[in-house]
C-alpha cells in the first residue's frame, strides 16, 4: 500500500502580521495532488493542523476542505491532534468527519476505542495504526491511569510514560499486517526546523526511538518541520512543515513523504518537496546595496546596515515592494544601553536628550526637533 505522511500544516499562520492563507491553500492543493498523482491508499496528517487552538473560521474551512478532498477516491485519512491544534475542537470534529470516513484522534485512546486502528487498504493488506496525540506532562499521567494503575503509580518521567502508551498501542501488531505509529512529539537528536515551540520541544518534552516496536513498519512523526529520518528499531521519519513557516526555516526544503509498505517489510520512502509556498529569505546590506535586490515573489527579511534613523524600515519597504516582512539593524548598528554620566547638573533637558541620542547611537535630527516640539508644548 502506498501512504502519504503529511504533518504540520500550521494554517492561519501570519508572517510578522502578514496572513498566509493564500499560501495554505496553495499547498494543500498541492498535497492533495500529489495524493492523486500518486494514487495513495492513505493520508496520515500527523498533528498541527492549525497554528493556533482558536483557528479562525476561514482557517477552520481550509482545513476540511483539503481533509475531504483528500479523502476522495475512498482514501483512508488519520489525522491526530498536534501541540498546535486545540485537541477538544479536533473531538468535536471526530463524530461528523468519522461518518465521511475520516479517522480523527484528538485526545489519547485506549487500543480498543479508536487509539488503534484497524482497516483495510484499498490495496487488500490488513493495517494496524496506532495513534497517539500530542500529549502534555499532566496529560500524560492521565492517559497512563486510563490503561492501569493511579498517578502515584505512574510518577516517572514524561519518556517512560510514553513508550508505555505506545507499547499498549501496538501490542495487537502481527506479523501478516500492515503495521504503522503515528505521533506527535520530539525524539533526541531530531534536527529542528526553526519554528517550534521551544517549550514543547525540548527538556522533558522528548521520549525515544526505542518507544517504537521493531514490529513497527513505518512511524509517520509530526512536530519538528524539517524532513528527516530518525535512526531506530524501525523506519521513523518526520516529514516536516509543507511550507516553511518562519525565517528559522529557510534552509529546508518543504514537502511531504511517500511510504510504500506492506506486511513483514520495513517501508520504502520517498521525498516529495513542494515548491508552491513563497520562499523566505534573508538579505543584508546598505540601502544601495539593497536597492539591487530583486525580490522576485519571495517574503525577505532585511538586516540594513546603517545608523537608525526615523523612517529607515518604511524606506527598506518602500525600495523592496513590500516584500519585507521583517526589517531590523546590523548588530554592529544597534543602539547601546545607555549609562549614567557625571557632570549633568546644570544641563537642559533639550542637552540631556541629544547626549543620550548620541551616548546610545540613536542621534536623528527629527528626533531631537520632535522633542524639542514636545517640551515646548508641556512647558508653556
Amino acid at each position: 500500500m502506498k501512504i502519504l505522511h503529511t504533518a504540520d500544516w500550521h494554517v492561519g499562520k501570519v508572517l510578522k502580521g502578514r496572513s498566509r492563507l493564500d499560501e495554505h491553500r496553495e499547498v494543500l492543493r498541492e498535497l492533495v495532488a500529489a495524493a492523486r498523482t500518486h494514487d495513495v491508499d492513505a493520508v496520515i496528517v500527523a498533528g498541527d493542523l492549525f497554528d493556533t487552538s482558536a483557528p479562525t473560521p476561514e482557517a477552520q474551512s481550509l482545513v476540511l476542505g483539503a481533509l475531504m478532498a483528500l479523502r476522495g477516491e475512498n482514501r483512508d485519512v488519520v489525522v491526530l491532534a498536534g501541540n498546535h491544534d486545540n485537541a477538544q475542537l479536533l473531538e468535536v470534529y471526530r463524530p461528523v468527519l468519522g461518518k465521511l470516513g475520516l479517522h480523527v484522534v484528538g485526545v489519547f485512546r485506549r487500543p480498543d476505542a479508536g487509539g488503534t486502528l484497524a482497516f483495510t487498504a484499498r490495496t487488500g493488506e490488513p493495517v494496524r495504526l496506532a495513534v497517539l496525540p500530542f500529549l502534555s506532562h499532566r496529560y500524560v499521567v492521565r492517559a497512563a491511569e486510563v490503561l492501569t494503575g493511579t498517578a502515584a503509580e505512574h510518577n516517572r518521567d514524561y519518556a517512560s510514560r510514553i513508550g508505555e502508551l505506545i507499547g499498549a498501542l501496538t501490542a495487537g501488531f502481527h506479523g501478516d499486517t500492515v503495521n504503522l505509529v503515528t505521533t506527535h512529539g520530539t525524539l533526541p537528536g531530531g534536527a529542528f526546523g526553526g519554528g517550534e515551540r521551544e517549550a514543547q520541544s525540548i527538556f522533558s518534552y522528548y521520549f525515544e526511538p526505542t518507544a517504537f516496536p521493531a514490529t513497527t513498519q513505518y512511524a509517520a512523526l509530526g512536530h519538528l518541520h524539517r524532513r528527516q529520518q530518525i535512526p531506530g528499531p524501525c523506519p521513523i521519519w518526520y516529514s516536516g512543515s509543507p511550507l516553511n513557516v518562519d525565517f528559522g526555516e529557510e534552509g529546508n526544503v518543504p514537502g511531504a513523504l511517500l511510504v510504500e509498505v506492506s506486511p513483514g517489510r520495513p517501508a520504502v520512502v520517498r521525498e516529495l518537496p513542494f515548491s508552491s509556498a513563497r520562499r523566505l529569505r534573508t538579505v543584508r546590506g546598505t540601502l544601495e546595496q539593497l536597492e539591487g535586490i530583486d525580490p522576485g515573489d519571495d517574503w525577505l527579511k532585511v538586516v540594513v546596515e546603517e545608523k537608525p534613523r526615523v523612517g529607515l524600515a518604511d524606506d527598506v519597504r518602500d525600495l523592496l515592494a513590500g516584500a519585507a516582512v521583517d526589517v531590523m539593524l546590523d548588530e554592529k548598528f544597534r543602539p547601546v544601553p545607555a549609562t549614567r554620566r557625571a557632570g549633568t547638573a546644570g544641563r537642559s533637558p533639550r542637552e540631556l536628550f541629544r547626549d543620550y541620542l548620541a551616548a546610545t547611537g540613536r542621534h536623528d535630527d527629527q528626533v531631537a526637533g520632535l522633542f524639542d516640539r514636545l517640551y515646548d508644548e508641556v512647558t508653556g
